[in-house]
C-alpha cells in the first residue's frame, strides 16, 4: 500500500481527494489535513509516502514544504493555478494536478506514483467499461457568483467559453463560473470530452447528430473550428461501426 496525505486549506478539496484515494485499492489515506505544519511533522517521521500538496496556503505554501521535505516523500501538487508547475517540477514533483481536478486526470497521476514507489508491481487493469462508470459517476466543484456547485461531468451537455467566464450547460441549468476554456479542459475526462472549437467543449456521449462541421445536442448547434475539425473527426472515426 502507498501511504498518502493530502494537505490543502480548503476543506472541500480535501473531501475530492479523500473520496478519489478511496477508489484506489493500492493507496491507504494517512490523514487529510489543513495544517501544513502537522503535515509536514508526518513527513519528516516517515510516515507517508506520497503527499497530495496545494499550493497556496497561508502558513506554508506548498512550494516551501517541498524544500524543506527535502525528498522525504513523493508530492503530486494540486493547485487552481498553472504558474508554479515549472517550480514544481524543478522540485521533482510526480505530478501537477490543476482544480478542479477530474477523477481520470487524479488516476493518471497515481499510476505514475504507483510506478515509482511500487515499481516491481503489476498495474491495475481496468476495463474500459469499468473507467467509463468511473468518469460519468464522478463531478467537479465550479465557484458561480454566491457558491461552490457540485456538477456530475454526465449531465455535462456542453461548455461555452466567453471571455473571462464560461457557462456549463446541461438539460437542467446553465452554470456560470469564472474559469478559463483550458484549465476546464485539463479537468475533463479526454475519453468524453473533446474541445472542439475555441469557445467550445462539447460531452461526445451527448451529441445527437453531426452536419459537415457542426455538431447538434438537444436545441444547440456548435461549430467546428478549423483548428480542431481534423482531431474530432479522427475520434468520431474511431467510434463508428
Amino acid at each position: 500500500m502507498i501511504r498518502c496525505l493530502v494537505v490543502d486549506d480548503e476543506p472541500l478539496a480535501l473531501h475530492i481527494l479523500e473520496d478519489y484515494i478511496s477508489k484506489m485499492p493500492f493507496l491507504q489515506l494517512v490523514k487529510a489535513t489543513t495544517n501544513p505544519i502537522e503535515a509536514l511533522q508526518l513527513v519528516q517521521e516517515g510516515k507517508v509516502d506520497l503527499v497530495f500538496l496545494d499550493v497556496q496556503m497561508p502558513e506554508l505554501t506548498g512550494i516551501q514544504f517541498l524544500r524543506i521535505a527535502n525528498g522525504k516523500a513523493k508530492v503530486i501538487l494540486t493547485t487552481a493555478y498553472s504558474q508554479y508547475a515549472l517550480e514544481g517540477y524543478e522540485l521533482d514533483v510526480i505530478d501537477y494536478l490543476l482544480k478542479p481536478i477530474a477523477f481520470d486526470r487524479f488516476f493518471k497521476a497515481v499510476q505514475k506514483a504507483q510506478a515509482i514507489l511500487q515499481p516491481s508491481s503489476k498495474p491495475e487493469i481496468k476495463t474500459e467499461h469499468a473507467l467509463q462508470s468511473d468518469f460519468l459517476s464522478d463531478f467537479i466543484f465550479v465557484k458561480t457568483e454566491y457558491k461552490i456547485q457540485k456538477v456530475y461531468l454526465n449531465d455535462i451537455l456542453f461548455i461555452e467559453g466567453l471571455k473571462d467566464y464560461i457557462s456549463i450547460f446541461t438539460p437542467a441549468e446553465r452554470i456560470i463560473t469564472l474559469q478559463n476554456m483550458k484549465k476546464m479542459e485539463d479537468a475533463l475526462p479526454e475519453k468524453h470530452f473533446i474541445r472542439v472549437h475555441k469557445s467550445y467543449i462539447v460531452s461526445l456521449n451527448k451529441i445527437d447528430s453531426i452536419e459537415r462541421s457542426r455538431i447538434f445536442i438537444k436545441d444547440k448547434i456548435i461549430p467546428v473550428g478549423d483548428t480542431y475539425r481534423d482531431e474530432f473527426f479522427k475520434i468520431v472515426d474511431g467510434k463508428n461501426i
